[in-house]
């Protein structure tokens, strides 16, 4: 009953908190539902493609999603379910909600630019072109990361091995086989759609006819390819994917991935209560386990490691960044922005509680990943390890965090293209064809789009412990620092920003320490001779780490001074609205 009892009191917290929370948002804000969006008066058949609603809803939530609430409350269940459930679901409503809703917000008013262009809007050129400097090392995270979890759940064979279709598949050659046909299925989707003009609901059925076909081909044929060489298709696919018109590939499967979470989500609600009433499994996770534990202590540890279940950058970069040029109403930024992240928060409840049914096994290192622990907690949930049920849900919950993580990719490197472009364009420049010299090279969507991948994929490389690491302080830090962004942005043109100033202190403080704590942890190893693995990756977190503490401090002195202005404006009765 414990488990029924947590994702009960989580779906009424979090709910109450869209109503009440979010609607004054929207008050406080000044959402415009008859205001046009960069969608409707920048339409340009590539990036900026009004979406529907349900469409937006379905790209969003999936490239946010990604296996961030996944990984990262199950790691951090170590410390207990009582500090993780309230950190995700009070996170969720006071910080990644108002961070993602008021990055969305943020962006759709500054014609669906970056969250540097809001950036420089309030404190100028210099610190846009820092902060661009800081998501595009944080975005080369996010692809390394992704990489690593999409190549582990597709790979079967060596990579000198004997390798292609098989007719007898285990769950990773299934999983590969089927989200190569949702990349089929995306591609008719967005075809239908778009150019043979079927409308929204008619051309749902038949993607979700598709989906259950590409599921039933793929529980009888396999593809077994090794994990290098899965490294290389998907750095290829991701590369397509980021150039290509967003109707072709990110809207419709992103759309028709979502259908795969919500499902996964509510066989999980089901396993739940009825593993609640009919005691097929028991929640093994305390209340509390400690300050201390094996991932460091409760802070900074807990608020990184949960990372997109509570509070994440990289929604920041998503939302200002794909998600702003695909909306085509402001009255839809809070369910997609705000509800998305609610949504997200619940899913990492569902995570914390699979852990908790087979707890004592991931503690004892019998999973070989958090993705692994989920799927057979929530599988377990329905009978036991033998039964055809749990391996039949094992199957399907696996391949569903293999295509999230491979949305998040396709996103991700996407966000990547606009930004590495961005970098390089001075003020009133709107494309690469307007730059002169080497920076019409380097801004080329096709240049940009090649550096992110080579680099991203080869750090794929890494152990997903190494890379994940730091990824989740240098997400949260990211995250504090586009809290800023939006607060600024609200004070220069005079709306309530205050709901920012907690969030932004304390998500700048933890990773900060988390950071810093890395840095002379790594040093220390480094001189006792106590660090495993390459060394090369171990000098890599030193030098990234070190290089996102100094970014982040000069961008934190930036915002300082820009908050200082804006109270002596505000005391001298100068503030301007302006958006």
């Amino acid at each position: 009953m414990t488990a029924l009892l947590i994702i009960v009191a989580a779906i009424i917290l979090l709910v109450i908190g869209y109503i009440t929370y979010g609607n004054w948002l929207v008050k406080q804000w000044g959402i415009d539902p008859s205001r046009e969006t960069p969608a409707i008066t920048q339409e340009d058949g590539v990036d900026y493609v009004a979406a529907p609603p349900a469409v937006l809803m379905g790209h969003h939530f999936s490239s946010i999603a990604g296996a961030g609430p996944i990984n990262g409350p199950i790691q951090a269940s170590v410390f207990g379910w009582l500090p993780v459930f309230l950190w995700c679901v009070l996170g969720g409503i006071f910080f990644g909600g108002v961070h993602d809703f008021g990055s969305l917000f943020a962006s759709v008013r500054h014609g669906g630019r970056s969250v540097g262009e809001v950036i420089g809007d309030s404190m100028g050129t210099r610190t846009k072109k820092l902060f661009t400097i800081f998501a595009l090392l944080v975005l080369i995270l996010v692809i390394a990361s992704f990489v690593n979890v999409v190549a582990g759940t597709f790979f079967t064979a060596p990579d000198a091995g004997v390798s292609g279709i098989t007719t007898d598949p285990n769950g990773n050659q299934t999983t590969s086989m089927i989200s190569i046909l949702f990349i089929v299925l995306a591609i008719i989707y967005g075809i239908l759609t778009n150019k043979v003009g079927l409308k929204t609901g008619p051309a749902t059925i038949v993607g979700i006819i598709g989906i259950i076909a590409a599921i039933a081909i793929g529980m009888n044929v396999g593809v077994a390819i090794g994990r290098t060489t899965w490294i290389f298709i998907i750095g290829i696919y991701i590369a397509i994917a980021s150039l290509i018109p967003v109707w072709i590939m990110l809207q419709p499967r992103d759309y028709l991935s979502s259908f795969l979470l919500y499902a996964m989500m509510g066989v999980a609600v089901i396993g739940i209560i009825f593993s609640a009433f009919a005691g097929t499994t028991e929640f093994q996770l305390p209340m509390v386990t400690g300050w201390k534990t094996g991932v460091g202590t409760m802070f900074p540890a807990l608020f990184i490691t949960v990372a997109c279940g509570a509070c994440s950058g990289f929604h920041s970069l998503v939302s200002t960044g794909t998600s702003s040029k695909q909306l085509d109403n402001e009255a839809h930024a809070k369910p997609i922005g705000y509800g998305s992240m609610l949504i997200e928060s619940a899913l990492g409840i569902i995570s914390l509680i699979a852990v908790g049914m087979v707890f004592n096994k991931y503690t004892a290192g019998e999973f070989g990943s958090p993705a692994a622990a989920f799927a057979g907690g929530i599988a377990l949930m329905f009978g036991g390890e033998a039964t055809g049920i749990y391996r039949t849900i094992y199957s399907l919950l696996t391949l569903a965090v293999s295509v999230f993580a491979l949305t998040s990719l396709d996103t991700g490197t996407r966000l990547g293209r606009f930004m590495f472009s961005e970098l390089f364009l001075n003020d009133g420049e709107a494309s690469f064809r307007d730059a002169t010299g080497i920076r019409r090279i380097l801004a080329n969507p096709i240049f940009g789009t090649a550096f992110m991948v080579i680099i991203g994929c080869t750090l794929g490389g890494l152990s997903l412990s190494q890379i994940w690491g730091l990824f989740g302080a240098a997400n949260q830090l990211l995250a504090g620092i586009a809290l800023m962004a939006v607060a600024a942005w609200l004070g220069d043109i005079g709306k309530n920003n205050k709901m920012f100033f907690f969030p932004m202190a304390f998500m700048l403080v933890a990773t900060l320490t988390s950071l810093c704590m890395t840095i002379i942890n790594k040093f220390k190893g480094l001189a006792a001779g106590t660090l495993e693995g390459p060394m090369w990756g171990h000098y890599f977190q030193i030098v990234f780490a070190i290089a996102m503490v100094v970014l982040a401090v000069i961008l934190i002195i930036e915002g300082l001074g820009t908050f200082r202005k804006q109270a002596a404006n505000k005391a001298a009765g100068k503030n301007v609205e302006k958006a």
